[in-house]
Order: structure tokens, then sequence, then C-alpha cells
């Protein structure tokens, strides 16, 4: 950990959450109340990464990113590996990394974070080349994300979007035939420093399966709880691993319920573990995917591996 001056470069996704036209101002506004004298700039979601690369180039050694996942994921792709520190506005809907992370959601407690620039390292997620901050699915996410920006490009609003395609993709439920291979240091049963499985699995944690998803992501995820979704750490060099091998549509619903009132991991037919890299083959040519809630095409099979502390970010 360290705290230090930097030049600071805000990218702003004004297009975020329910940002409007007056998003600059209040970002320089916030900045100038916490001490720091920023470069604003108001940046198109598809140009982020350019633009985070063009920042650092320019000499900015803190990158912020003022906007929701999407927007932050891209530009930690862009900052992974290099100099330059990442700082966050959680400007998007969830925020979920924002969160992990502890960053405020007020954006004005958010800009004194990123003033102080107190920076620590965390993991990131790869798969076929692409970096991400949360995860990766396929299957049945994979492909409600897809219906959903197909409906967005229509004009829909994003929340009746996303539950048009909740609806199409429940209609056509289907599994998906994968082979799921992990790399070395995957632990057995019980929990264990080299990868546990949670309560409630079936016992296959490889091998061929039918699942209706199979979900990666970086570091492990809380299963039950008020913290449903949440993670304890970004730098724990593990993937958490999720899927539901013969769960039948009605099991899905069951498990859907158990996310809000209870434990997923007791959901007869779910299984999860953590393992340090995973490949997922589904013996097709290409692969429908979500990447950090992003519509994604891949080659198949998929490769993960964890990029371990690859991203300085600024932390409370």
């Amino acid at each position: 950990m360290a705290s230090y001056y930097q030049r600071i470069t805000v990218l702003l996704n004004a297009r975020a959450g329910n940002q409007n036209a007056t998003a600059v101002q209040l970002v320089a506004d916030a900045f100038r109340a916490a001490g720091a004298d920023v470069d604003v700039r108001p940046t198109e979601g598809a140009s982020i990464a350019g633009e985070a690369a063009a920042a650092v180039t320019r000499g900015s050694k803190v990158v912020v990113v003022a906007g929701g996942d999407g927007t932050v994921s891209a530009a930690a792709a862009a900052l992974a590996g290099s100099d330059a520190t990442l700082g966050i506005l959680p400007l998007g809907t969830l925020n979920h990394f924002a969160k992990d992370l502890g960053i405020p959601q007020d954006l004005g407690e958010a800009a004194r974070v990123i003033a102080a620039g107190r920076a620590t390292s965390v993991d990131m997620g790869e798969v076929n080349g692409r970096l991400f901050i949360n995860n990766a699915s396929v299957g049945m996410y994979a492909r409600l994300i897809s219906e959903r920006t197909a409906m967005q490009r229509i004009g829909r609003r994003k929340w009746l979007a996303h539950a048009l395609a909740a609806v199409r993709v429940w209609r056509r439920y289907r599994r998906l035939r994968v082979e799921i291979r992990t790399g070395k240091g995957e632990g057995g049963r019980g929990k264990g420093e080299e990868g546990e499985r949670e309560k409630g699995q079936g016992g296959r944690g490889k091998g061929k399966v039918r699942t209706p998803f199979v979900f990666v992501g970086n570091n492990q995820y809380q299963l039950s709880g008020l913290e449903l979704g949440r993670r304890e750490t970004l730098d724990g060099g593990r993937f958490h691993v999720c899927m539901a091998p013969g769960m039948s549509r009605g099991g899905v619903l069951r498990m859907i319920i158990a996310a809000v009132f209870g434990d997923v991991s007791t959901i007869e037919g779910f299984e999860s573990f953590t393992a340090p890299s995973v490949t997922l083959d589904a013996d097709v040519g290409r692969l429908e995917a979500s990447i950090d809630g992003e519509a994604v095409v891949l080659d198949n099979p998929l490769t993960f591996h964890i990029r371990p502390r690859v991203l300085k970010v600024i932390v409370p």
C-alpha cells in the first residue's frame, strides 16, 4: 500500500447508470472539493480502453473511470501490467467491482478516496486473451446478456430488456454439454487453502457435464446471506467455478429463490469449486459467453488463467 500524489485523468462514461449532461461538472466539482486537479474527458463506452491507454502515454499515473462494471473492466484491461493506477467512480447500476474493493458509492466520498491515492494490487481473470475483473460465464446468463443487448439496440430500456430477455431464455431452457478441466493445485473435498468444494455438491468438479450454466469468477464469491455475490478478497489467485450439472428448469428456479432467501450451495445439483486455471470445452467451433456483463463470442475451448496482482487500483 502507498499514498502518493499523481497526475489524474478521469474518463467519464456519461451514459452509465442514471447520469445526465451535468455529469462532467459534478465529477469536476467532486474532485475540486477533494483537493485534486483532474482532467475530465467524456468518453464513449467503446473507446474507454483506447482512451485509458492514451492517458498513460500522455503521462497520467492515475486513470480514473467514472461508470459501471463494463466501463471499469475495459479500462482495467488496458491498464493491467502498466505503471498506472486505476481509480473508480462507481456511476453504474450495480458496481460490483467497486463494492468488493470498498469504494464508496457516493461521488464525493469516492473522489476523496482517489485524491488520497492509497493503492493496492489485485488479480484479473483472463479467458482466451481477454481480461476481466468480475466474472465470465456460458449458458443461460450469457444467452440472457446477448438477448438483452439485442433488445437495447432497438431502443428497449435496460431493465425492461433484461426482463424480456430472461423470459425468452427461460422458455428456451437448455443445458450446455461441456468438458471442464482444471489446472494443478486444485484441492479435494473440504475447505482447504488449495481450493475447496462447497457443501451440497454431487462430487463432480471436472469431466464432461450437461449444465444450464458455468460461471467462472475472479476469486471466490459468497453464496449465501446478505453478502451473496460479494468477494472478500480480490488477490487470492484462484477462480471460483459454479455450475449445476443435470439441473432441471424447476431446479434452476429453486436455485434463484435460494439465492434471494438462503444458501445457493444447499440446492441439490449445485456445484462449485476453486482452481488456479480452468478450461471449458463445449466441442463446438465458437461459444457465446458473457464477460463482465458484456456479450461476446469466443473460440472454443475457453481457457482461463488468473493474472495475479496485475492491476493497481486505488482503495480506501
